[in-house]
């Protein structure tokens, strides 16, 4: 159980759709696919339109002083966000979505539901950007941190603490591609019931498309919606999915209370984007596949890190775990640092950026970009040194990203 948040609640706070409501026309056992394009939504009660409208309004009418259809002000609910709430949480098999501005604000929110002297057990390769609001941030509001490598149960067995609350999992881990036993932490967890310990998985680089951490006992979903929900890089967002009424609770409120949430147009172009998930994850993975042991040949490259490869480590929990090894790649190139700015600015499919999971190949330097955060002796005792690379296979043409990058290499 999480600690208890003092949550006054009004008509519009309480209120709760369930699931089922609004997804009658779909049957229990709907396809993955079909969800992706269905879940969530009914067609406009007032026109008809198959697409559900931008409810851009940041307030509602209401009959009377406290009678009203639902909605209040835009930041406690909004049409639109609901849909694509809804949506997210049928696509993890999840109860309740909870949509936020950024996935940095999703992320805020769950660490706002702790309180001062909380622990965390933390994935020791996460995201830059999730360091960043753990360390210089929760840490001076008196929540303390440990780093493990959740490749190794045992280790994280021993950083649990009786302070400590939440089990945080990213899998596959960012940027050096391990794969974390989904099952197994919720195992260590539950070990600990008297202390209620969550554990949440970042999801973001697998999709609801290639793995459900859910089904493998974890109690929260968390996903930064910029990256392959939202899939062509222009949104921002992130989701909580959950089916704990109690986490929802507390989730919700924290969403009301401190506002971070995601605006009509940004809800709109992420339920779009849901549609086609599942063809873009098909293409991503294929086209990953192949580039992965197009580096794994190449002489210039030192090393490869990607689940789909049988020399990765945790190769037979991928193919267990995941539906297929995701679309992101990291390498070594030989030359280190100089070898490795040449290789960054030769690509011209490859766009040298920050970010991933959009239908646009990117390339980047995790040292020097996206975990620039990170001291520089946990990046290197980690693997994440100056000839270390980073690509969101896109789903161009794999003929013209081969050749992009094996031109590139070889320059």
């Amino acid at each position: 159980m999480p600690p208890r948040i003092d949550t006054p609640t009004t008509t519009t706070e309480a209120r709760s759709v369930t699931l089922l409501e609004h997804t009658m026309k779909l049957p229990e056992n709907a396809a993955f696919a079909t969800r992706c394009i269905h879940a969530g939504q009914v067609p406009d009660p007032t026109t008809g339109a198959i697409m559900t409208p931008i409810y851009q309004t940041s307030t509602y009418v209401q009959d009377g002083p406290g009678v009203h259809k639902g909605y209040v002000y835009a930041r406690g609910h909004n049409p639109t966000r609901d849909a694509v709430q809804r949506n997210l949480a049928a696509l993890e098999g999840a109860t309740h979505g909870v949509c936020f501005s950024s996935g940095c604000a999703a992320e805020s929110a769950i660490a706002m539901c702790l309180e001062a002297g909380d622990h965390v057990v933390c994935s020791d390769d996460v995201y830059g950007g999730t360091f960043r609001l753990f360390d210089k941030i929760f840490r001076r509001f008196g929540l303390t941190f440990t780093y493990v490598d959740m490749t190794k149960p045992a280790a994280v067995r021993d950083a649990i603490t009786d302070k400590t609350k939440l089990m945080w999992v990213e899998t596959p881990t960012n940027p050096m591609l391990k794969l974390i036993d989904i099952r197994a932490m919720a195992d260590i967890a539950n070990e600990f019931v008297g202390q209620g310990i969550a554990v949440v998985v970042d999801n973001t680089f697998a999709t609801p498309y290639l793995q459900q951490p859910l089904s493998l006992g974890a109690d929260m979903v968390l996903h930064s919606t910029t990256k392959y929900l939202g899939g062509h890089s222009d949104v921002i967002g992130g989701a909580v999915l959950t089916s704990s009424d109690d986490w929802h609770k507390r989730l919700a409120f924290v969403q009301n209370a401190a506002g971070g949430v995601p605006a009509p147009m940004d809800s709109f172009l992420l339920l779009r984007s849901t549609k086609t998930l599942h063809v873009r994850m098909q293409r991503h993975v294929e086209n990953a596949i192949t580039i992965a042991n197009l580096l794994a040949n190449h002489p210039s490259v030192e090393k490869v890190y990607y689940p789909g490869l049988e020399s990765h480590p945790q190769h037979e929990l991928m193919k267990r775990q995941m539906r297929g090894p995701g679309a992101m790649i990291s390498f070594v190139v030989k030359g280190g640092l100089d070898k490795a700015r040449r290789l960054l600015k030769a690509t011209k499919l490859f766009a040298c950026a920050e970010s991933l999971g959009g239908v646009e190949s990117l390339i980047e330097h995790p040292a020097i970009m996206t975990h620039a955060s990170i001291p520089k002796e946990q990046r290197e005792a980690l693997g994440i040194d100056d000839g270390l690379i980073r690509v969101s296979v896109g789903i161009e043409d794999i003929d013209d990203l081969c050749n992009d990058l094996r031109a590139a290499l070889d320059a």
